[in-house]
């Protein structure tokens, strides 16, 4: 099968590995539906915990196909499934949780309660999204872009264009670490993390590519390759909902965007999804550069990719 590069621990993305592997997030997808029987028995009896505070789509299929592929049993813990938060602490969930699982999937408000999460557990603790980052999106973008434009990814330009948070903070981290320069176009009044704008920037330097923030969406779009972009409003932000369109207003992708900022000729679309008309219109997210739906579904390699490394073979990404 052919190599693959995972990006993931269990709190943010920060190295990259070349591993090969029987499920790694770039294997094949013929191969892995034809996947020998002894795959499918690797977690055969095993229990895979899904800790969910906020509703998902993608996460949820995902995660759970990704535990029935080697033979566990996921069990979905929704807020309103368990005593979390009601009656018992985050330490004494956690503890009983673990000693039941073989990983739990945390899907959580603040990144503080990863960071707890993995302190307490005593099995690998997945991030399937929190305030700051989203790393298992970020393993199935980067999947998607490889596939659109091959291994060799040095040089590609990436454009962002919308809100700061989770979803770009790890996928612009991802993208210079594989060679890719990042463009982000966020408006005037909003603030990128520092953090993160200190390792993009570190990263940049060291691999002499581009990593830049700006106002003006069509600055950024200039000779891109991928355009992308999420939600304006994220869960828990509904009440800002008229604010935030205010906000945004202008920065819609639309073709005559794209082509007014002089995109490459070969550019893609990608959004994480759910998507809302106000970020991008029809014309972008339904043409023949949209690779959307692609990019939905590589959130299931990803989720596989992670047990297989995390879980099967502990942490050992060269197996």
């Amino acid at each position: 099968m052919m190599s693959s590069v995972r990006t993931i621990t269990t709190t943010r993305l920060l190295s990259t590995t070349p591993i090969k592997a029987t499920a790694s997030s770039q294997t094949p997808r013929h191969l892995i539906n034809i996947a020998p029987i002894e795959n499918h028995q690797k977690l055969l009896g095993k229990l895979v915990a899904l800790l969910f505070t906020k509703r998902s789509t993608r996460t949820r299929i995902s995660t759970e196909g990704a535990a029935s592929f080697f033979g566990a049993q996921p069990m979905f813990l929704g807020k309103d499934d368990i005593q979390l938060g009601v009656n018992e602490s985050m330490y004494d969930t956690t503890k009983v949780i673990s000693s039941m699982t073989s990983c739990i999937f945390a899907r959580v408000n603040k990144h503080q309660d990863i960071l707890d999460l993995c302190q307490h557990s005593s099995v690998p603790i997945v991030n399937s999204l929190c305030d700051k980052y989203h790393p298992l999106q970020a393993i199935a973008d980067l999947l998607t872009i490889k596939e659109q434009f091959g291994d060799n990814l040095k040089g590609l330009n990436l454009t962002w264009i919308g809100d700061a948070n989770n979803v770009i903070n790890d996928l612009s981290i991802a993208c210079l670490k594989l060679g890719i320069n990042v463009s982000i176009s966020i408006p005037k009044d909003i603030t990128f993390d520092q953090d993160v704008v200190e390792i993009a920037e570190k990263l940049a330097k060291e691999q002499n590519l581009t990593f830049e923030i700006v106002n003006d969406p069509i600055i950024a779009l200039n000779n891109a390759n991928i355009v992308v972009t999420d939600t304006w409003i994220s869960m828990g932000e509904e009440e800002q909902k008229l604010a935030k369109l205010k906000q945004f207003q202008g920065y819609q992708i639309t073709q005559e965007m794209c082509k007014l900022g002089k995109v490459n000729s070969n550019w893609k679309f990608m959004h994480c999804l759910p998507r809302h008309q106000e970020e991008v219109a029809d014309d972008v997210f339904y043409s023949d550069n949209s690779v959307v739906f692609e990019e939905a579904e590589n959130r299931l390699y990803a989720a596989m990719a992670v047990i297989d490394g995390f879980v099967i073979n502990k942490g050992d990404l060269l197996k």
